[in-house]
């Protein structure tokens, strides 16, 4: 063990790394009760994509902490699954199975721009303000749709959105829950998303809110509900070329900016480069891969990596405690089955998410009007649409217009000019 995960050599131990292993686990395993509960919205099965959450994410963090030997863990990513089930799914009017299709489409292509340098120069090409603006689009795009479920903002004839009525049971336990959250964040608890979701649906099961499962654990069934359902033919048939650079481009940025993150903060950057990157981004390539074969939507590098981290995690060893804790979670889909089903458990992990992803707003130059305006349509566009493409494609066409304006045509990526045209024939001519 030693020798494979190099203990010695980063200054960790065998009692450290499994810690560390830990308490990523607590910090990210809310996943496992959201996403499924995201996904079902778009008519998936929830115990198939249950299942299909925590089998795609332990083939791609095993990939990471065997072959990559860092202590990095992924999953399906929040923002993804929204962009999944309400706007390929929901507003495109596609099948579940057709985004599948799209998700996998993605994934080939992201396995095959791994294994060249072409992947850096997509990454180059994109302004690092418009990195910023998707990611914190994102967040706020999720945060609307907590804020929705709880039913703390509802729709309005008179105004589209208004507050909604507080007093509810399910959205007065919403405001509780996330009170609760946001008091464990404050003390820096390890795992307060997980902590906080317990919590609350104990508070649930006491007022009535939430009815205990027949069954705590079971063994895992319903994944042939969604294992091979992906339809990739109706991708094309619907032009859903877009929908592919979507996700390619969310899950190919976001994965390697959280990647560098976390990599800087173990201190295994070499001159600020970031040694044994192609078999770090293959393992979420063929993670989204495999999770289109299973059954949910695309995974990514989670920057609650960052907690065992901070807890002294280096190596690969604790991406493998990681799974090993994901493969005992499969026994228990009966409770979280019953957790995903209730909107005050759910629902201020996506307004928490959402916020920690807003926070890149303030690397934003915004006195630079080039920069900061594109970056300021993406965010607002996106949950205002309900569209994270939409967002991503006005802000795209935006932001070399008013280069070209300001007679710096040639500072932008030629690449970024394909991205403009692309979206602008995506926008202009085809459904969104």
């Amino acid at each position: 063990m030693e020798r494979l995960f190099k203990l010695k050599e980063r200054g960790t131990s065998i009692t450290t790394e499994l810690l560390a292993g830990v308490t990523t686990f607590l910090t990210m395993v809310y996943i496992v009760i959201v996403n499924p509960g995201v996904l079902s919205e778009a008519g998936m099965d929830f115990h198939g994509v249950f299942i299909a959450t925590v089998l795609a994410s332990i083939v791609a963090t095993l990939i990471m902490g065997l072959f990559s030997n860092y202590p990095i863990a992924l999953a399906p990513g929040m923002g993804l699954n929204a962009y999944f089930a309400f706007t390929v799914v929901g507003g495109e009017g596609v099948s579940w199975q057709t985004a599948l299709g799209a998700v996998f489409v993605a994934g080939v292509i992201f396995i095959l721009l791994s294994l060249t340098s072409f992947r850096y120069m997509l990454l180059d090409a994109i302004p690092t303000s418009l990195k910023h603006a998707i990611t914190a689009g994102i967040g706020l795009f999720i945060t609307f749709i907590g804020l929705q479920n709880a039913k703390i903002v509802v729709a309005s004839p008179a105004t589209l959105i208004t507050l909604g009525d507080l007093s509810q049971p399910m959205t007065l336990l919403t405001i509780v829950g996330l009170i609760i959250s946001l008091v464990l964040m404050a003390y820096r608890v390890k795992g307060f998303l997980f902590i906080g979701m317990i919590i609350t649906a104990i508070i649930a099961a006491i007022t009535g809110e939430m009815h205990l499962p027949d069954t705590w654990a079971s063994l895992p069934t319903g994944l042939n509900a969604t294992f091979f359902q992906l339809d990739i033919g109706g991708v094309f048939k619907n032009g859903l070329y877009a929908v592919i650079f979507t996700f390619l481009l969310i899950t190919l940025f976001d994965t390697t900016g959280t990647m560098l993150g976390v990599a800087e903060q173990a201190g295994l950057l070499k001159d600020n480069k970031f040694p044994r990157s192609r078999g770090a981004l293959l393992a979420d390539a063929i993670g989204t891969t495999t999770g289109a074969l299973l059954g949910t939507s695309p995974t990514s590098a989670y920057v609650e990596s960052s907690s065992g981290v901070a807890v002294g995690g280096r190596t690969g060893l604790t991406a493998i405690t990681v799974c090993v804790l994901l493969t005992l979670t499969l026994f228990f889909s009966p409770t979280v089955a019953v957790l995903a089903g209730i909107p005050a458990i759910t629902a201020p992990a996506l307004i928490i998410v959402g916020f920690l992803m807003i926070n890149v707003l303030r690397k934003i130059e915004w006195n630079d009007i080039e920069e900061a305006f594109p970056a300021f349509l993406i965010v607002v566009l996106m949950p205002l649409t309900y569209s994270i493409a939409t967002g991503i494609g006005v802000g795209f066409i935006v932001y070399p217009i008013l280069k070209l304006i300001r007679g710096k045509g040639k500072d932008v990526h030629p690449i970024f000019y394909v991205f403009a045209v692309l979206f602008f024939i995506q926008l202009a001519f085809f459904s969104h």
